[in-house]
């Protein structure tokens, strides 16, 4: 069972709890690992998977095959589902279905993006409260895991002790505030008083999330947990700059983090675009560099990790996988999943089909031939990261684009 008190928590992000940049914050030192924030929905249309190869179990999107969630027993006693959610029924459906995989369940009250407001999500919970409640109290009921939710402050702390006071009598197990209102962004300062006025009048755990501008080393994180008197932390971007602000030790450098977290990405096989997106977070204006701009022309893991000298610890890795039969996102067959994808149409059925897959490369291909592509070829069947194009034998004698599209991609088993 998970214990909230004196705990140092990696915080939900969206792209960057992914399994191993939880992974790498628990080995850096992290006491429990939150993952992105995963909408309902998506959960409900996936279908659990134990991956053999990657001893890891994933939850797949049947409507494309991407994958929705990816765990493994190193995080199951510490990692923290964080749902997006605004309905109690299709949250017990998530929560039952992920039961036995996760140490705890979140629902995000406390996302001001617009995404989730208009979806009822995220803080337009809170303008709700008697839904938020039932939503909690829904799977307290229901589960044999730990239920919590993450809010942001309202606008007096009083107003933010109502709040939690009704909520924390669902049974939740603890609470995450973000010492910011819903309006605020983090250029505004947090408001230590709001998360300490709650923090000595509840009887649950509260998490202080929200700190990060002052937060530049490890000692950092208990000077602002003492500041709001709260049973533990949980940092965001301060752990998305650098991980290692877990370390009691201190801080790594910036290239020694990265190395550590490619060697993650490549052993469980994480999408190139979502260890992209990662890094980019890590190095931040220095992408503005000569070796930064070479690693935005990267597109897959291979390319990335050349640029840290991991080009050959990737090379056996993806290797051995491959030998092992691992499903690489190009691998991804559309109609193979549950219920298979419809099979595209093309515009004179009359004529014979030629299929092929491809790893469509986007840095290499003009804008202009991208445009004929899409054009004068028949819509693509999406896949991991790959593409299948379908073309017809009239198209590929008129359309040279088509040839090229097939010369100039590179099929490959590691996408």
């Amino acid at each position: 069972m998970v214990i909230y008190e004196d705990k140092i928590i990696l915080a939900p992000m969206v792209r960057i709890g992914t399994l191993p940049m939880r992974l790498l914050a628990l080995r850096y030192g992290a006491d429990l690992v939150y993952s992105e924030e995963l909408i309902d929905w998506k959960f409900l249309r996936s279908k659990r998977t134990v991956n053999d190869i990657l001893h890891t179990v994933d939850y797949v999107d049947q409507t494309d095959g991407t994958i929705v969630f990816r765990t493994c027993n190193e995080e199951k006693e510490k990692v923290i589902l964080q749902l997006g959610t605004c309905d109690a029924g299709r949250a017990l459906k998530v929560a039952k279905l992920v039961e036995n995989d996760v140490a705890a369940i979140d629902i995000n009250m406390g996302c001001p993006k617009e995404f989730s407001i208009k979806g009822g999500m995220g803080v337009a919970l809170l303008a709700q409260p008697d839904k938020a409640y039932n939503i909690l109290k829904t799977l307290v009921d229901n589960l044999s895991i730990p239920v919590t939710c993450k809010i942001r402050i309202q606008e007096t702390p009083e107003k933010t002790l109502e709040l939690v006071e009704k909520l924390a009598s669902s049974g939740i197990s603890a609470i995450g505030i973000h010492g910011r209102t819903r309006d605020e962004r983090p250029q505004h300062a947090v408001h230590t008083d709001f998360i300490k006025h709650v923090s000595q009048r509840i009887s649950i755990p509260v998490i202080a999330n929200g700190g990060s501008k002052e937060i530049e080393k490890y000692g950092d994180i208990f000077k602002f947990k003492d500041l709001c008197g709260s049973s533990s932390v949980m940092l965001a971007r301060a752990a998305e700059w650098n991980c290692s602000i877990f370390r009691k030790e201190g801080l790594l450098p910036m290239d020694t983090v990265i190395k550590d977290y490619l060697k993650l990405a490549v052993d469980y096989d994480n999408s190139p675009s979502n260890t992209k997106y990662c890094i980019q977070n890590i190095l931040r204006e220095l992408q503005d560099t000569p070796r930064g701009r070479q690693f935005l022309d990267c597109q897959t893991l291979k390319q990335m990790c050349a640029i840290w000298d991991l080009e050959d610890y990737c090379f056996k890795k993806q290797s051995e996988y491959h030998n092992m039969g691992i499903a690489s996102r190009w691998q991804v067959n559309p109609i193979n999943l549950e219920p298979p994808n419809k099979k595209c149409k093309t515009e004179d059925t009359n004529t014979d089909i030629i299929q092929s897959k491809v790893c469509f490369i986007r840095a290499n291909f003009t804008d202009s031939l991208k445009t004929k592509v899409f054009n004068q070829c028949v819509l693509p069947v999406m896949t991991y990261g790959a593409e299948t194009w379908t073309l017809t034998v009239g198209l590929v004698h008129r359309c040279k684009v088509a040839q090229r599209v097939m010369e100039q991609a590179r099929i490959h088993p590691y996408g």
